[in-house]
């Protein structure tokens, strides 16, 4: 047995990939043993410049600029390219820096909405033979009319209650709550119509207002709108919770 040194070496090396059209940065890994030929044709699948129009550049794990990779004919590992090494690919076959990346560039297909009102094969036309969603008539009339209904039953429940009106709130999922209705009418964050309610107990959400409009005053998570459906008024008189007594 001699006394020298055996130097093993990795078949494969992983490289970090850039292009002049891409701005992304792919890592890969790719035997030795391939020609630089053989190489750009890998290159082809992954940044989109044809082989015949590369030029590569070797670049240091640390980014320093080392060699061109330029004869088609050696191998991949006669380069002293290591692990985590960049290639960066320069494209010489005239596109432009982003054309692969950047969306507003690309050109896109439009087509007239009656000329898409006409095709067989389009995703309107299946709805419209399965009937789904708004090609639904039937279905979407009675959404309507359901829809109608309640806010009408909402209105004339709107009516009965008056601001000053002892009440009590019952929400489906949720604990009876007593109060006093502060506010009766329209809102400006969502449509129908809402009962501002002032709870006896901190059990609201806000102080009367809602994205910076003030509907009715109150103390701090003390307020809440709710439905006129869910409102009852009468006589609901202020519990003593004992907060005064020791």
């Amino acid at each position: 047995m001699d006394g020298g040194v055996t130097v093993i070496t990795n078949p494969t090396v992983s490289v970090r990939l850039t292009s002049t059209i891409s701005s992304f940065e792919v890592n890969k890994r790719y035997n030795r043993g391939i020609t630089i030929a053989e190489f750009k044709g890998k290159l082809e699948m992954v940044v989109g410049t044809p082989a015949s129009s590369m030029e590569l550049q070797l670049f240091s794990t640390t980014d320093k600029f080392m060699q061109k990779l330029d004869d088609n004919e050696a191998l991949l590992g006669s380069y002293p390219v290591d692990d985590d090494c960049k290639i960066h690919v320069i494209d010489r076959s005239g596109a432009q820096s982003g054309e692969f990346s950047d969306l507003s560039k690309v050109e896109k297909f439009e087509i007239p909405d009656e000329v898409y009102e006409k095709r067989t094969d389009s995703v309107r036309s299946f709805m419209k033979k399965q009937r789904v969603g708004r090609f639904n008539e039937e279905e979407t009339a009675k959404k309507g009319a359901e829809l109608a209904a309640r806010e009408a039953e909402e209105e004339a429940a709107a009516a009965a209650i008056g601001v000053g009106n002892r009440c009590q709130v019952q929400v489906v999922g949720l604990p009876t709550k007593i109060g006093t209705v502060m506010y009766v009418g329209t809102v400006d964050f969502k449509p129908g119509h809402w009962v501002g309610v002032k709870y006896d107990e901190p059990l609201g959400k806000h102080d009367g207002s809602v994205k910076e409009k003030r509907y009715f005053e109150c103390e701090n998570k003390y307020g809440a709108f709710v439905r006129p459906l869910t409102v009852t008024v009468g006589d609901f008189p202020e519990e003593d919770y004992g907060l005064d007594e020791m």
